[in-house]
């Protein structure tokens, strides 16, 4: 199942996002998270905490789901598109 996660900034942190997507309970917990879990992002395996994610960006945790990282303003546009 593909989860939308949405952003405010021109980018979110690997270990930020782990976070906003409620897998971690606080930031101290994303180097750990990273180095026992494997995480795709953009089908490559990435274990940085502070990898940028930028709107467009897939990424995929194995036990998780896959999640499409999109720009607040886009998400609030596509609602409206569809009214």
């Amino acid at each position: 199942m593909k989860k939308n996660i949405s952003i405010n900034n021109e980018f979110i942190t690997l270990g930020q996002f782990l976070k906003h997507a409620n897998i971690i309970s606080s930031g101290g917990m994303a180097k750990g998270y990273l180095a026992e879990n494997t995480i795709l992002v953009d089908n490559e395996l990435e274990n940085r905490r502070g990898k940028k994610l930028y709107p467009g960006t897939v990424v995929e945790i194995p036990g998780e789901g896959t999640f499409f990282v999109q720009s607040v303003h886009s998400a609030n546009k596509t609602i409206k598109d569809e009214h």
